[in-house]
C-alpha cells in the first residue's frame, strides 16, 4: 500500500466518527479498522513488500493512525456512557453528584513491543517456519557449558576474566557470554534430528560506546542429523536473509575461525543503502557482516554423546541489535536501552 492509502483510511474515519450514535456502532468502526483483518492490520501486512527504505516512515505513519483511532474510539465510547448514564439516572443525578459523567476521558496511550523483541520474534518466526523450535536456558551458565563443552580451550581468550563476567566466590559459574551453551543442554538432552533456534540476553565486559554493550540479545541456532551439509546451511540462512532485510539482496559466505565449528564462515549481505556499490555505511565494501556459522565442530558432538561419523550439523550466531541496526538504519546501540519514548515510538 502506499501513502495515498492511509489518507483514504483517514478520510473514511473522520466520516465514519460523525455517524457512530451507538455501541453496536462503535464496535463496528473498531472491527473495521482496528480488527485483526481490519484496515490497520492490511497496512502492517503490507510493510514487508516496501522498499526498504520507505518501511520506517510507513511504520510511523500507521502507528499515528492507529493511535489516532484508538484515541477517538475512547473518546467517543465515553460519551455514550455518559449519555446512557444520564438517561438512565436523570438529570438531577449529575447535578447531585457534582460530576459531570458526559464529559469524555482522557484517553491512555496503548504500549507496544521494544524493538528488539520485536526483531528477534522475526527472527524466531523465520525460522520457526522452516521447522526449528525455540528453546531457552539459563543466563548463569557453567564454564563447561560455556567454554569447554563447545570445544573453545582454556588458553583462548574469552576464557579471561577480563573478557567474562565469572560469578564472585563460584569460579565454575557465570554470566553467558553467548546463547550457545544451550546448544550443549539441547543435544543432550535430545537425539537428533534436531532443529532449534535459542534467543535470549548475553553478557561481556565491553566498554558501553555506539557499536558496544555489556549486554545485548542473542540468537543461536542449530541444526542435527544425519547427512547434513554446508549446503543446507546456505539454504537456511539464505531464507533468513532474504525474510529479514528483503528479496533483493545478496549474501556471500566468508571464511573465518570459531572454537566450536568447522569449517567455519561469517555471512555478510549486500549494503541495503548502497546496493552493494560501497558507501560509508558498509565501509566502501558494498558488504554488511550479520551474522557467523560453520559446519558443527566433531569435537562438539563428541562432549555430547553424538558420533560424528553418524551424525552432522551446523550452527550459527547473530546480534539480534546488529541486526535491528542495520534493519532499521540505526547507528547507535545504545538508543535501544536508553527508554527515550521519541526513540522507541517509532517502532
Amino acid at each position: 500500500m502506499s501513502g495515498i492509502d492511509i489518507e483514504t483510511i483517514k478520510n473514511s474515519l473522520d466520516a465514519q466518527l460523525g455517524e457512530i450514535s451507538s455501541f453496536q456502532g462503535l464496535e463496528e468502526c473498531r472491527v473495521k479498522y482496528l480488527g485483526r483483518k481490519g484496515l490497520l492490520a492490511q497496512l502492517t501486512s503490507s510493510i514487508p513488500t516496501l522498499p526498504a527504505e520507505q518501511r520506517p516512515v510507513f511504520g510511523q505513519q500507521v502507528n499515528a493512525l492507529k493511535n489516532k483511532i484508538e484515541s477517538a474510539l475512547a473518546t467517543i465510547e465515553a460519551s455514550l456512557v455518559g449519555k446512557a448514564g444520564t438517561a438512565s439516572a436523570g438529570p438531577t443525578a449529575v447535578i447531585r453528584s457534582g460530576v459531570d459523567i458526559g464529559l469524555p476521558a482522557v484517553a491512555q496511550g496503548v504500549g507496544h513491543l521494544h524493538p528488539i523483541t520485536q526483531v528477534m520474534d522475526e527472527i524466531c518466526c523465520l525460522f520457526g517456519r522452516m521447522g526449528f523450535r525455540i528453546v531457552e536456558g539459563p543466563e548463569v551458565e557453567t564454564e563447561y557449558n560455556n567454554f569447554t563443552g563447545l570445544n573453545i580451550p582454556l588458553e583462548h581468550p574469552s576464557r579471561d576474566a577480563f573478557d567474562t563476567f565469572y560469578i564472585k566466590n563460584a569460579p565454575k559459574l557465570l554470566l553467558r557470554s553467548h546463547t550457545s551453551p544451550v546448544q550443549v543442554r539441547a543435544m543432550k538432552q535430545a537425539k537428533p534430528p534436531l532443529a532449534v533456534v535459542v534467543p535470549g540476553r548475553v553478557y561481556r565486559p565491553d566498554a558501553v560506546d555506539a557499536s558496544h554493550s555489556f549486554m545485548f540479545h542473542q540468537v543461536e541456532g542449530f541444526m542435527v542429523d544425519r547427512g547434513i551439509r554446508l549446503s543446507d546451511l546456505k539454504g537456511v540462512l539464505e531464507f533468513f536473509a532474504k525474510g529479514i532485510f528483503g528479496q533483493e539482496i545478496n549474501m556471500r559466505f566468508r571464511p573465518h575461525f570459531f572454537p566450536f565449528t568447522e569449517p567455519s564462515a561469517e555471512v555478510d549481505i549486500s549494503c541495503k543503502i548502497c546496493k552493494g556499490k560501497g558507501c560509508s555505511v558498509c565501509g566502501r565494501k558494498g558488504w554488511l557482516e550479520i551474522l557467523g556459522s560453520g559446519m558443527i565442530h566433531p569435537n562438539v558432538l563428541r562432549n555430547v554423546g553424538y558420533d560424528p561419523d553418524i551424525y552432522t550439523g551446523f550452527a550459527f550466531g547473530m546480534g539480534v541489535e546488529r541486526i535491528a541496526m542495520l534493519k532499521y538504519g540505526i547507528d547507535d546501540i545504545r538508543l535501544f536501552y536508553e527508554n527515550d519514548m521519541r526513540f522507541l515510538a517509532q517502532f
